[in-house]
């Protein structure tokens, strides 16, 4: 089996260990390994009949095993049992219909039927209420969602980097585009769309291991679901109507809504929203950004040494990396003392020895204590090339106090920038109560820069707060916040999420050569 292949069976049985109520890291880890070997240029095969699979990052005994199966016998059989198990059709409906996914199966099993087609008719017979735990209500919210289901969006978006990834896969399965929410770079995707060439087999649609169930189709249309209960259509066009119908395919509905003549000149996809700003002529770039301020190492939670994160930086073009490791009172992760953060320090010479040019700046995760002051003392903040500061405790915390906590830390002559501000966690945590306002007052009096993070939880500040704070003349920072190597990739939605607030160029400081930024 060709790398491909062993990744869309890897990628089939996360669908469905998702799907029969498999933990989320367990889940992440068969996604991520399919990841991973989709984009390995050696012969995966090859490595796993060699008893070398475990040297590929993120591979474990548990997908060791799977992969020797899939290499030894083209199929792993508990695959087969949890489709069985599993109704991936009634259950990936029962997601994005918001019920219990647990009960569509006992229905399922109860009622032997196993597809939505199946279920339709069941609703239609009035058969549903006759299942134990299955009453009126429940029935009629069924089959009202089974009559809506064409209109029917999640209650919970799904994060970027995942909407990227499904996607792309289903584009790069089909020879189609990628489009809908996740080409927009919007922080929470409930919209997924794939633009394909009108030769293309939509019957295709059905076969693919991202979708469990087809929910209409015709010559020119298929919506699915996926596992995780989200509907995505696919959409044939003409070649004389591509451009048009991709245009369509990526805008929000409200933005084509708005422009039932297609403007000339387009904006970004990241803009194609309604009210969005106009770009500057110098809209930020991926391939603008020098370094990346804010990544972890295995001194606090990270995965990697100084030296891995600094050749990794490096391999992308970087010309400087600043390791920020935390501090002590972020208790929940281990934290760097003053002793630690001198000791880092050789440890960072060493390695700039080894790689010069490139620089590794010397940094810190600084925490934001309690009365404002940071979390090291200040002979060891003034050694320091880059210090974020950052607060993670008292979140909920009422607007003029949490407010008087972050100010009063930005003032501290090491400050250099504030780290993910607004402190939410996508899908979990609202963003806090931070004044903004007062913020940028500060940080234009001060120099502090505000971070747009690259993790996919947080992509903090939002494109709409980033807007805000370019309209107020403050510095941005674009950051992954990367505890691994493969973070580093996240200063993709770092700077996709700065597009969705029209940021230029020359408001982010970490496009600056490393000398210009120093003098900052």
């Amino acid at each position: 089996m060709d790398n491909s292949a062993l990744a869309e069976r890897l990628e089939a049985f996360a669908a469905l260990l998702d799907l029969n109520g498999s933990g989320y890291y367990t889940v992440r880890a068969y996604r991520r390994a399919a990841e991973l070997i989709r984009s390995t240029p050696a012969d995966v095969a090859a490595l796993v009949a060699a008893g070398r699979a475990r040297e590929l990052a993120g591979i474990g005994s548990g997908i060791e095993a799977r992969l020797q199966e899939l290499v030894e016998t083209g199929r792993i059989a508990e695959l087969d049992e949890l489709e069985a198990q599993a109704l991936p059709e009634l259950v990936g409906v029962a997601r994005l219909l918001g019920l219990s996914t647990k009960r569509m199966r006992e229905l399922g099993h109860a009622l032997g039927i196993r597809t939505v087609a199946e279920l339709r008719e069941a609703a239609e017979a009035g058969s549903l209420d006759s299942v134990p735990g299955i009453g009126p209500k429940t029935a009629a919210r069924i089959q009202t969602g089974l009559a809506e289901l064409s209109i029917v969006r999640p209650r919970r978006g799904m994060l970027l980097n995942r909407a990227l990834a499904l996607v792309g896969e289903v584009a790069e399965a089909l020879g189609g585009e990628p489009a809908g929410d996740p080409r927009r770079a919007s922080e929470l995707s409930t919209r997924f769309a794939v633009l394909v060439p009108s030769n293309s087999l939509l019957q295709g649609v059905a076969a693919l291991p991202q979708v469990v169930a087809i929910l209409e189709q015709d010559e020119s249309r298929v919506l699915g679901v996926t596992a995780e209960g989200y509907p995505i259509e696919v959409i044939a066009a003409m070649p004389e109507t591509w451009e048009a119908e991709l245009v369509r395919a990526i805008g929000s509905p409200e933005w084509v809504a708005a422009h039932p003549e297609l403007p000339d000149p387009l904006p970004p996809p990241e803009l194609r929203e309604l009210y969005a700003p106009s770009p500057p002529p110098d809209l930020l770039e991926l391939g603008d950004v020098r370094g990346d301020l804010h990544v972890h190492t295995t001194a606090s939670d990270g995965k990697a040494s100084v030296l891995e994160m600094g050749r990794a930086a490096q391999a992308l073009g970087y010309e400087y990396l600043a390791i920020c490791d935390h501090t002590r009172n972020v208790r929940v992760v281990p934290g760097l003392d003053a002793d630690d953060v001198r000791r880092q320090a050789e440890e960072i010479a060493a390695a700039n020895q080894e790689l010069a040019p490139f620089r590794i700046l010397r940094g810190s995760e600084c925490d934001i204590l309690p009365d404002g002051s940071l979390d090291l003392p200040d002979d060891v903040l003034d050694e320091l090339d880059w210090v974020q500061v950052s607060l993670h405790a008292g979140q909920r915390a009422p607007r003029g106090a949490i407010t008087e906590r972050v100010l009063e830390a930005m003032r501290h002559p090491a400050a250099s920038c504030l780290s993910h501000p607004k402190g939410r966690i996508l899908n979990h945590r609202p963003e806090n109560a931070l004044d903004l306002e007062r913020v940028f007052d500060v940080a234009l009096e001060t120099g502090v820069a505000l971070e747009v993070n690259g993790l996919p939880d947080r992509l903090d500040l939002s494109g709409a707060h980033v807007r805000e704070a370019v309209d107020a003349g403050v510095a941005i920072v674009c950051s992954t916040d990367a505890h691994s190597v493969r973070g580093l990739g996240n200063m993709a939605l770092s700077v996709a999420t700065a597009r969705r607030g029209a940021v230029p160029r020359g408001a982010i400081l970490n496009t600056l050569p490393l000398e210009e930024l120093l003098r900052r």
